[in-house]
């Protein structure tokens, strides 16, 4: 049983949003259009940490020996991304699982290895940026995960200690992260992450709906 937290740390893509699958398909579709092809574990590099250790658009540069004009495909992606995002809004099971957070007292945060642009528009797009304490992000100075610095700072807005927070994942980075921090993680895989190997994270759930589950039936 996963224990109820007075402090939750969410990462943001891939657990609050699909965000991760929206962009590897825009890079899948994008290769594909120049004959080649990008594996989920090609890929996987980026999950949980941006393209700071890996750049999908460097390999495609070296498979075909070719240069782009990156500003123009980058926007044909995002375009691609958003109009998907908007479509498939929050994950499941979320709305419900903040919902809960916040009638019974439990604090939570944003920590996400994205820019502060991306993460920021999306909550409040999805109109969610005022249930959390403090959103932290790369561009806010932070090093990416596997560095724990994020979800330091995330605990610190929290004004909790390591073992009172919970920290949610879909990334081997961000579980990697936890553990540096020291914060329990429930690692949640998706369809991206599946694969991945969460044997560094405390707890495993298959879904938000089942740690939903588990904090009201302890709530």
């Amino acid at each position: 049983m996963i224990p109820r937290p007075q402090g939750i740390i969410f990462d943001f893509d891939g657990v609050l949003v699909d965000t991760e699958w929206a962009i590897y398909q825009s890079w899948v579709r994008l290769f594909e259009r120049e004959g080649q092809q990008i594996s989920i574990a090609t890929y996987s590099p980026c999950l949980g940490a941006g393209y700071s250790h890996w750049n999908p658009a460097d390999h495609l540069e070296r498979l075909t020996g070719r240069s782009y004009d990156w500003d123009t495909e980058n926007a044909a992606r995002q375009a691609y991304i958003e109009a998907e995002l908007e479509r498939t809004g929050l994950m499941p099971g979320a709305a419900e699982l903040l919902a809960c957070c916040r009638e019974q007292g439990i604090g939570i945060t944003v920590a996400s290895s994205s820019s502060r642009r991306w993460v920021g528009g999306w909550l409040d797009k999805l109109g969610i940026t005022g249930l959390f304490r403090g959103v932290f992000c790369r561009t806010d100075g932070y090093p990416v995960k596997p560095n724990p610095a994020l979800f330091l700072a995330a605990q610190s807005c929290l004004g909790l200690q390591k073992e009172q927070c919970l920290i949610v994942e879909d990334s081997e980075n961000g579980t990697i992260a936890a553990q540096n921090a020291g914060i329990p993680c429930v690692a949640i895989p998706n369809r991206m992450t599946a694969a991945s190997d969460f044997s560094r994270a405390a707890y495993r759930a298959e879904s938000l709906a089942q740690l939903l589950e588990c904090i009201r039936a302890q709530g």
